[in-house]
């Protein structure tokens, strides 16, 4: 299940089986901790690429290349690590933002961007960042029941699973628009 089906160059490729380890499942909090610490270590050297992509994009017209794997690569393993984090999939994630994991992002390769829009993108982008904004918390309500309904039931229930998932793939567009200028296309509903 790719969701939504839409020519977006940020797209969340969902082929989870929503089983679940009861045992993971509820530990989940304490095995994601690796992880959060391995993303603000990452994100920090992500966040300083992303200021230098800005000046690239601005001066060339589009991402460069190793600039844009770097940060597909950190934005692909935040997916993942959210992911689980939020019951939006169980087996354990890698730490190098491979592609492969049950709820991944494809991210499309550079293309040329408009340089008047890359040089306001964080102006633009804040009606995206603000429903954003609002999904996060959602999808933590939704990883709350979720885990309820995981230990009793040894599965993800599908529309709470498609609910997280749906949040989890617009702020992932959202951040790819507004920080990472991984793709010039507005985020989509």
């Amino acid at each position: 299940m790719t969701a939504p089906a839409t020519t977006h160059t940020i797209r969340l490729a969902v082929s989870d089986d929503l089983r679940r380890s009861r045992v993971t499942v509820f530990f989940r909090g304490l095995l994601a901790i690796p992880h959060w610490v391995w993303l603000s270590i990452w994100g920090i050297a992500a966040y300083a690429a992303a200021v230098v992509n800005w000046l690239a994009t601005l001066a060339v017209g589009r991402s460069p290349e190793s600039l844009h794997r770097f940060l597909a690569a950190y934005l692909r393993y935040l997916t993942h690590v959210n992911a689980y984090a939020h019951l939006l999939a169980d087996p354990y994630p890698g730490f190098t933002g491979a592609p492969g994991y049950p709820v991944d992002l494809e991210i499309a390769p550079p293309a040329p961007q408009n340089r008047l829009v890359t040089l306001f993108r964080l102006l633009l982008a804040i009606p995206a960042l603000i429903v954003a904004s609002v999904l996060g918390p959602l999808m933590s309500l939704i990883a709350f029941f979720g885990w309820f309904a995981c230990l009793a039931l040894g599965r993800m229930p599908e529309g709470m699973r498609n609910l997280g998932s749906y949040c989890l793939r617009y702020t992932q567009q959202a951040v790819a628009y507004a920080y990472f200028l991984l793709t010039d296309r507005y985020p989509s509903f």
